[in-house]
């Protein structure tokens, strides 16, 4: 797959990337290396210049409701209760009847321990909170492929360990395939199956790395392992090694270094 926003400015060039039914792929990289432009590509929201995107050999649409997204904010609608806001893609999609798609919302509600605030407004909800909506949101339509771009960022430390367990909960329990764009080095070890180094463009993928740890993780327990930590020093090592190849890039022709 190649794809520029502009000729002569590749983002990607030459990239190849295949996750398996179930899988839980990581993708990690610096500030800049493209890796929600790539999830935006995977999910059909923009399109390759050249190559394809497909599950299951379909080419993807961001209509297909074989994929979920749930992005870096929450984006519920303000106006809208907790449930009416977990049902919206079924309304929009034209699945099932009222009673039905109430139903199916609260269930998944029930999944994420928000069943008990189904009527209330977004903005009565804490920031952990409005992201487990959000999820709900995304599973409600029970999509084979789930791409998550930084969901948990802007929570606290706290929280944001709390949703990563939970996280791994829902995955295991309903098995969608999930690739989760992450800063978070030992993030990506404690949760995914594989974990994606990017370059910084036009290279695409740097590298890959299988996490080897046992499975079901818990948080406290997981990073006390003497692997974790050593996964997570490699990882450090790839990043640093993209972070050095940029700096030994030359110049851009008629530019000359700052005195």
């Amino acid at each position: 797959m190649q794809f520029a926003y502009r000729p002569g400015k590749d983002i990607f060039r030459n990239v190849s990337l295949k996750a398996a039914p179930g899988e839980f792929v990581a993708l990690l990289g610096p500030s800049g290396c493209g890796k929600s432009t790539l999830l935006n590509l995977l999910s059909g929201f923009l399109a390759p210049n050249a190559g394809v995107v497909t599950i299951d050999g379909r080419a993807v649409r961001p209509e297909l409701d074989e994929l979920g997204y749930v992005f870096q904010a929450p984006n519920l609608f303000p106006w809208l209760s907790v449930q009416e806001n977990v049902r919206f893609g079924l309304r929009m999609a034209g699945r099932l009847g009222r009673d039905e798609q109430k139903r199916k919302a609260l269930h998944y509600l029930d999944l994420v321990d928000l069943a008990d605030v189904a009527d209330e407004l977004p903005n009565r909800l804490s920031g952990g909170m409005q992201q487990r909506v959000a999820l709900a949101r995304a599973l409600v339509l029970e999509p084979r492929l789930l791409l998550m771009d930084e969901p948990f960022a802007a929570l606290d430390a706290i929280t944001r360990g709390a949703m990563n367990e939970e996280l791994l909960r829902l995955w295991s329990t309903l098995g969608q395939t999930i690739l989760f764009i992450t800063h978070d080095v030992e993030e990506a070890v404690f949760l995914a199956d594989r974990v994606i180094i990017l370059g910084f463009p036009p290279d695409g993928i740097d590298s890959e790395v299988v996490v080897d740890l046992p499975r079901p993780r818990e948080r406290r327990r997981s990073r006390t392992l003497p692997r974790f930590a050593e996964l997570c020093d490699v990882l450090l090592q790839r990043i640093a090694g993209v972070m050095e190849s940029r700096s030994r890039r030359p110049l851009a022709p008629g530019t000359e270094p700052v005195q």
